[in-house]
Formats: C-alpha cells, structure tokens, sequence
C-alpha cells in the first residue's frame, strides 16, 4: 500500500486512518514517516498517535535543573548507524548537532578501586594496537599473553549463535572478559554477558573472526581505515543537540502535529483484527476503528494487545527479557572532586563488587552541560545482574552514588543537586538465540494484515535503531495491502 492505500473497498481519495500506538522515539519516528511517504506519493492520511503518559518522548528527556542541563535517559546517539543522523538532517537539525569534546576522549575502567585508562585503541572487545594493552595495568602478565595469543587461536568451526562471554573467554581468556569487555559491554546493554547474544548484538565481531580468523588483525585494519578516512570526515562517532535530545522529540512531535493528531494519556488497552482493519479499545473503554496499526511498545506491552489475535506471537514478544536501571544525576563544584575526570567516563566490572555500573561524566563529553567550575555525573545502578539495587527508595541510591563518588573520585562534600530517573522494564535483553526469535516474530507480524511493530526489543537498542524500526514499520505499512483475505489467527 502506499501511504494510505487500504483494503479494496475503500475509495480512491479516501482518507486511510492509521494509529500509532506510542510515542517515545520508535512511534514518533514512525509517525513521521508515515507523513512522510503520505506527502510523497500525495495519498490523504488520517493518522493519529496515542500514548499513555503525559508527554512523548519516552526515554529521552531533557531537563534543566539550575544552570545544568540533564538528560534523564539517553545523552547521545552513534553516526555510524546513519538513521538518527538522517532524520535529524531531514527535520532541520543538521546545525544543532554537536560533537563529544575531543579534550577528553577516553574512558576509565575500575581496577582494584582505581579509575584507569581504557587502553588506546581498545574496540569494546578486541584491540586495535597491542602495545597499549602490554603496558595497561588492568591485565596481569598472564592476562596480557593470553590476550596477544589471540592472533593464533583458531576460527570457531561450530554454526549457530554464541553468548558474548563465551566468545570472548575463547579468543581472549576470562582476564579479558571480566576486567575491560563485561564492564563495557554491561555499560551499552546492562546484560549479564553470560547470556548475552553475539550475533544479535555485535555481529562484526563474528564477521571478522570468520573473513580474518584473528580480531586483532580484523581492528587494526579498520583502524588504518578509520585512519585513512578521518581527513573527510564531518562527524564523530557520538553527537546530540546543543539543547539536549529533546529537541528531537519535540521537533518531531511539531512536525507530527501539523497534520495529524496527538493524544496524551491515551492509554490503548485492546486491539481486535477485523474485515478490515483494527478497532482500537481504551482505557476509558471507548473504541475506534483504523485501517493500519504500527505498535511502538515495550514488547511485553504488545503481547498484552495481540494476545487475542495471535496468541503464538504474544508469546514470542513476552519471551523478550527486560532489565530495570536507574540513573542518579548530580552536580559538583569542581574543586570538591579529588579525580581530574580527564575521560568521558567510567564503567564497573563485577568482579569489583561494587554498587554502581558506570558513571558519564556527561559535561566533559558534550558542552554547556554544567557551569565552567563544575561537572554533571550520571551514575547508573540496577541493570541485569543487581536487579535488588533498582528496588531501593531514592534517597537510598543518592546515598550509594554518593558513597561510590567518594570512595572513587574523591567527591567530598554533598552535590548541588542530586536527582534519581527510574527506568523501569526499558531495555530488551537480547539473549542467545534473539536474532531466531526476532525472524518469528517477524514472520508471525507480516501475516496480519494492517499491523506492523517497532522497537528497541528486536534490532538495536540505541537511538538509531529506534528511528530506523519505527521508520521501517510504517515503510512496510505502506508496502501492505491491507487485503480482506488474511483472516485473525485465532488462538
């Protein structure tokens, strides 16, 4: 279907009603286009956008708290997936982009309670330059010859998807795992590596093993490329907007709003497949009939709405785990922090026991996040693997973090602010076996006609992938027919 084509019934012109059920930054995206495609091929659309909560967004949110300016959830998104790039270009974004300041490009990892240098050229799993590896104090001398003794160890010549930490330990040894990749890897995923898929999470890394046999050959020849390249480049690898993310989100709901409806605390609560279409049921147990739905929610959310109309797929999406995290903000002077934070921040093995994950220091990788005498940190706590800590009351996490600063940093005397943003059930835990489970629902998706989804829960986590399954449901809306003879699979 084009934009806004629908069953066979329908008259040439009329407008096609399509829902889009939530609003954080996967419905917006799909929202918009959708819009987009209606605009191009000049098919009239009644498109509306519901959401649960007082306001779109989702996770990303900006704040200003005194002359500091706070990200809740995300603080930036990665270039090289292009899609929030684009998209940014495409709304007029293009001069608000901002890059990581280059003055502190580096991160710290805990050793035996001390911050030290992630060593140079070290690509979340594999090395790029081995000599910065032989001289780190993170690894011990058996640590650093078993990781250099990468370069021989054979290919895997078994098929089928591999827990992160399996690969790892079999390039790289258990040193490896639990001092610099667990630590990283948990800073992006929260994930207990263990259970943690390769291939649905860093499938390069299974692609360089396969055409290169060694990963430390496979990063130093992408870094001589990234090398060879920089000279053109006019971005680096992490952006956001000089006002905070929420510009995004904002600028997409006025683009949105201009032709189509927005409705806040609008909670859907059922979803009925017809002849043709869906009627749409709310919590205030009014109901509406649309010819297409795009669902942009958690997936255990989805599971809820299609239960009755595919009992097999809800199960699917309800297999989905999700872990819970929490981010405590503060402000410091600086000259009450012992630490010169010289990085973008510090991540936590587990092997350190301690209370926190990692800690950005969000106003040394981007500007005018804090006043010139002072620094913002953002402490994550909770995640996969110290679920127990999420559970606690606020005024407890501000406690944590503060102690851990301490401890840490030599943070001495109590911040200017401290504020806790709870992120319940938010981010998918993309276990073995994911990229399987995925294509099922998938193929389970493309049988009901009319609907499609989009999400963090299946290709990606950050921000780019958001945008790009929000934009490619509402492109494979577009494609369908909405015909009348795709019957509900009833349960």
């Amino acid at each position: 279907m084009n934009a806004t084509s629908a069953s066979n019934e329908n008259e040439e012109g009329t407008p096609r009603r399509v829902a889009v059920i939530g609003a954080g930054i996967s419905g917006l995206a799909a929202a918009n286009r959708l819009l987009e495609l209606a605009d191009a091929n000049n098919r009239p659309l009644e498109l509306t956008l519901f959401e649960a909560g007082d306001r779109v967004g989702g996770v990303i949110e900006t704040r200003t708290i005194g002359d500091y300016l706070v990200e809740t959830g995300p603080d930036s998104f990665i270039t090289n997936k292009p899609w929030a790039l684009k998209l940014c270009e495409r709304l007029g974004l293009e001069d608000q982009l901002i890059p990581t300041n280059q003055t502190y490009r580096r991160s710290l990892v805990l050793r035996l309670g001390k911050p030290v240098a992630v060593p140079d050229g070290f690509m979340l799993l594999a090395p790029a330059k081995i000599w910065p590896v032989l001289k780190s104090p993170i690894f011990s001398p058996l640590g650093k010859l078993r990781l250099a003794m990468e370069y021989f160890i054979p290919r895997r010549s078994e098929q089928g998807d591999e827990s992160l930490a399996n690969f790892v330990r079999r390039r790289f040894g258990r040193e490896a795992l639990d001092r610099i990749v667990q630590p990283m890897i948990g800073g992006i995923y929260t994930s207990d590596p263990e259970k943690l898929s390769l291939r649905a999470t860093m499938p390069r890394f299974l692609k360089m093993e396969a055409e290169y046999g060694s990963l430390i050959k496979a990063t130093k020849r992408e870094a001589a490329e990234a090398e060879k390249q920089s000279s053109g480049a006019r971005y680096g690898l992490f952006l956001t907007l000089a006002d905070g993310l929420s510009k995004l989100t904002e600028t997409l709901e006025s683009r949105i709003g201009q032709t189509a409806k927005i409705q806040c605390q609008t909670k859907v609560t059922g979803l009925k497949q017809t002849s043709n279409g869906f009627d749409v049921t709310f919590a205030d147990e009014t109901s509406h009939h649309f010819d297409g739905v795009v669902i942009a929610l958690p997936a255990h959310r989805a599971a809820e709405l299609l239960a009755k109309i595919d009992c097999q797929l809800a199960k699917e999406l309800n297999s989905i785990e999700y872990a819970s995290s929490a981010i405590v903000v503060t402000g410091h002077k600086l000259k009450d922090v012992r630490h010169p934070l010289d990085a973008f921040g510090l991540v936590i093995p587990a092997a350190e026991n301690r209370q926190i994950l990692a800690v950005s220091f969000s106003s040394r990788k981007f500007a005018s996040r804090a006043p010139e005498d002072s620094v913002q940190l953002r402490t994550f706590i909770g995640g996969a693997m110290q679920r127990e800590l999420f559970l606690k009351s606020d005024d407890e996490l501000i406690e944590i973090t503060r102690t851990e600063l301490q401890n840490i940093f030599g943070v001495g005397t109590p911040p200017e602010f401290a504020m806790v943003y709870r992120h319940a059930r938010a981010m998918p835990q993309f276990h073995v076996g994911h990229v399987e489970r995925v294509e099922r629902i998938q193929q389970r998706v493309s049988a009901i006609d009319g609907l499609s989804i989009a999400g963090n829960a299946f290709e990606g986590v950050g921000i780019p992938d958001c945008v790009h399954s929000g934009e490619a449901a509402a492109e494979e809306l577009v494609s369908s027919q909405f015909s009348t003879d795709t019957a509900a699979t009833n349960c």
